[in-house]
């Protein structure tokens, strides 16, 4: 697991010859495995063949998956293609998305598996077809290379396509044409074909209602209908793990047909003979509840939680048959071998983590000795007890995980779970199963709708108090953006205090944890300031921190899809760097690709003061009437609001803040919302910085003449577009750095190539976002130091 992840992280795989020295250490430490009859020889000698044999696996197989990328000709070009439908589209009539791999041999340099955009043509009355895994499509593609937005403490797309084996995204162009439909060309296909036909016969029985894509999820892992509303509440309540496929439910249902198996084959008989004559009860149970499990496993998408159950039940049962003796975190540590051998991209999810942490938690404090002579309310007490207190030491020990992976703890996950874990494992999630069942025969529709709605109404019951839990203020807090030195300082804290009673010091380990969860990021010296535009695709959306405030300038695009920059990329920015507050939110213009992430910002941290160059209040009124689920929290709208205009300044923390345009007040909407852009100067200690919105080459000539001041870093104007970013203001500003946020290969081709050599040519470095991520200065008595995040965290599937 160690090799596998350490190779995850590496800005570049090694070469040849770094793979020949690995497979020949493996070799030498398999030698001293055998030989060796020393205790801590030889597990010094077992580790190091693991992690050998994990570098091995996972920098060969990284290789072979990089040598199947797209090719330069291929890239944003039309190829057309024969694609077999390899795994369950998720969509609906107007749009589907779906994994395809090649059905024919493509030319050099075409990836094996792809993932495809089906979008319905625009006016189009009829909708997509129906599509399914094992249908064979001739399509007209524009190929392309994946790439995702890439920001501090962020997600990384391109990582988790890579980790799906999918080397290019196309999108359909024309009409593709159906040649036929092979549900049994591969295990793969014929598996999918059969989660498409549950998933179909699962929606029919359960109808529109607004938890049917929850009892999808438990009974098939396909969580694509969830709504964003219920995701906000499954996670600040703590009970995420119990709407996707888990462990546990894959236990209960091994466990129920492993008893089914025994207890039918010791009274089962065949020509005289007891079948447990043959073979004993306990394997054939054995061998029933890993067949399940895999079946199980395999009908719910075979997700990280599923392969750790089911790897650790094949150990478990394997132990018990054999009657071999084998600890508990041997057979965790078996199970998270195989699964890095099998999946080394598997350590990069963080279900993997939390997965492994919760279990290895559990296996630590789950012996607590019952009194067996004791009356049953004494047990039935106990076992409440040690419940709550599983549930507690779970959630305490998942905090270090949870903070440093997704940057929140929740505090009310005890309460939640308390009530979820039983009504979902022994209620919600038979019920799902057996509508699932029920609709997969023919005739028996009837019967599964009533297991359906006998189920809906079970988890609507569940979620009312846990509604309640993920509703109020308290039941989470957002965790900063700490090194991973605090996490290892946490974890062993957490292992320390889960030892037994007795254990020196025990209870102060959970002390350890305190650095990792009160951590705050460095702020800038009184006097200085950083910066950081981030990667919001085509759109604006930058930060500015000084020692004690924080300032937005823009708040990225929204999309008509309905997510927005705000949500996805600002607030989890601004809650990894530990702002809880800004200070001052300025939104240069409002077009929809500065201010469309507004309503999310404000719901997620309050606003002291707004600027705009557009009557704020009503902006936020209509765009609330028109976008009613942006944001998934009542925006609330900045505590004072005013017009951005020309000598407006203040001063914080020793930097002065000045608006140099426009130059009117701007009653009524103008006739070009771009020239009536707000610009600002941030002028420090020993650095400047100019934000520009979208002010074309007149408004840049005005600023020249008024005597624009050198500066070290500008934002372009426009995203750098070939109206803007005219010879007067890259003459003016003199600047050291310009920055272009725009999005990959969108379509105004911004930044222009022509304003790129302006700034070039002028001395300036040309940071861009759609090639180098976010981009981050920080001014400081040392100097300016800036930095693109794709190069700062650059993995080895980065642009290839």
């Amino acid at each position: 697991m160690a090799g596998s992840g350490l190779v995850q992280v590496a800005p570049r795989l090694p070469g040849a010859g770094a793979a020949w020295l690995l497979a020949g250490a493996c070799l030498l430490a398999l030698a001293a495995l055998l030989r060796l009859r020393h205790g801590g020889a030889k597990a010094c000698s077992a580790l190091a063949l693991g992690l050998c044999a994990g570098l091995l696996n996972a920098g060969a197989r990284a290789q072979w998956r990089l040598d199947d990328g797209l090719g330069d000709v291929h890239h944003d070009a039309v190829s057309r293609l024969v694609l077999r439908i390899a795994e369950l589209p998720d969509g609906d009539e107007r749009g589907q998305r779906f994994v395809a791999e090649l059905h024919e041999p493509a030319a050099p340099g075409v990836p094996s598996r792809i993932q495809v955009a089906w979008q319905a043509a625009p006016g189009a009355q009829a909708g997509l077809p129906t599509l399914m895994p094992g249908q064979v499509w001739r399509m007209a593609l524009v190929l392309r290379r994946p790439h995702g937005l890439l920001n501090p403490d962020g997600p990384d797309a391109e990582g988790r396509l890579f980790a799906r084996g999918l080397r290019a995204v196309g999108t359909v162009r024309g009409q593709p044409r159906l040649l036929a439909d092979r549900p049994w060309a591969t295990p793969g296909v014929a598996i999918e074909r059969a989660r498409h036909r549950v998933r179909e016969g699962l929606r029919a029985a359960l109808g529109e209602h607004r938890y049917a894509p929850v009892l999808i999820a438990l009974a098939i892992g396909d969580q694509a209908g969830v709504a964003r509303e219920d995701w906000r509440l499954f996670n600040r309540s703590g009970i995420t793990h119990l709407v996707s496929i888990s462990g546990m439910h894959v236990t209960s249902i091994a466990g129920i047909a492993g008893l089914l198996v025994a207890a039918i084959w010791r009274r089962a008989r065949w020509r005289g003979v007891g079948l447990a004559e043959y073979a004993p009860a306990r394997a054939a149970g054995g061998a029933a509840a890993a067949i399940a499990a895999l079946l199980y496993c395999l009908l719910a998408g075979w997700g990280v939680p599923a392969r750790r159950t089911f790897f650790m039940l094949s150990v478990v049962l394997a132990a018990s048959v054999s009657r071999l003796p084998v600890s508990a975190d041997r057979v965790l540590a078996s199970a998270a071998a195989a699964v890095a051998a099998l999946d080394p991209w598997a350590p990069l999810a963080p279900g993997f983590w939390l997965s492994f942490g919760a279990v290895a938690v559990l296996l630590r404090i789950a012996d607590a000795p019952f009194d067996a002579e004791a009356g049953w309310q004494a047990r039935w007490a106990a076992r409440l007890a040690q419940a709550a207190r599983l549930q507690l030491m779970v959630t305490l020990g998942l905090t270090p995980l949870l903070a440093y992976l997704v940057h929140q703890v929740s505090l009310g996950s005890p309460l939640a779970n308390a009530v979820a874990i039983p009504a979902v494992t022994f209620i919600v999630t038979p019920l799902a199963l057996l509508c699932a069942a029920l609709s997969a025969v023919p005739g028996a529709e009837g019967m599964a709708a009533l297991a359906g709605r006998a189920g809906l109404h079970a988890f609507e019951l569940t979620m009312a108090p846990v509604a309640w839990v993920g509703n109020a203020e308290w039941a989470s807090f957002p965790v900063a953006a700490a090194p991973w030195p605090w996490l290892a300082l946490a974890v062993a804290g957490m292992a320390w205090a889960l030892q037994v009673r007795g254990w020196p010091g025990r209870r102060l380990g959970w002390a350890c944890m305190l650095p990792l969860l009160f951590w705050r990021p460095d702020r800038p010296e009184p006097g200085y300031w950083r910066m950081s535009a981030l990667d919001v695709g085509q759109g604006s959306a930058i930060l500015v921190e000084t020692a004690s405030q924080a300032l937005l300038f823009d708040a990225g695009p929204r999309h008509h899809g309905g997510s927005d920059a705000g949500e996805r990329v600002v607030a989890p920015f601004l809650q990894a760097r530990g702002i809880r507050r800004l200070d001052v939110l300025v939104l240069s213009h409002a077009d929809i690709d500065h201010v469309g992430g507004a309503q999310a910002v404000l719901a997620a941290v309050p606003v002291l003061r707004g600027y705009a160059s557009f009557d704020l209040a009503a902006f936020l009124r209509r765009d609330a009437r028109l976008w009613p689920d942006a944001g998934k929290l009542p925006a609330a709208p900045p505590r004072e609001a005013q017009r951005c205009r020309r000598g407006q300044q203040w001063e914080a923390d020793g930097v002065t803040f000045t608006f140099l345009h426009p130059a009117r007040d701007g009653d009524g909407a103008p006739e070009d919302r771009n020239a009536e852009s707000c610009v600002l100067r941030v002028e420090g200690a020993a650095h400047s910085l100019l934000l520009t919105g979208d002010v074309g080459v007149a408004q840049e000539r005005e600023l020249a003449a008024s005597g624009l001041p050198a500066t070290d870093v500008v934002l372009a104007p426009h995203h750098g577009s070939s109206s803007s970013s005219g010879r007067e203001l890259v003459a003016a500003t003199a600047a050291g750095h310009a920055i272009a946020q725009a999005g990959h290969l969108n379509r105004f081709r911004h930044p222009a190539r022509a304003v790129e050599l302006r700034w070039t040519r002028a001395g300036a470095a040309f940071w861009r976002s759609d090639r180098d991520g976010a981009v981050t200065a920080r001014s400081g008595p040392d100097g300016l130091e800036v930095w693109a995040e794709r190069e700062r965290g650059r993995r080895y599937w980065h642009g290839h």
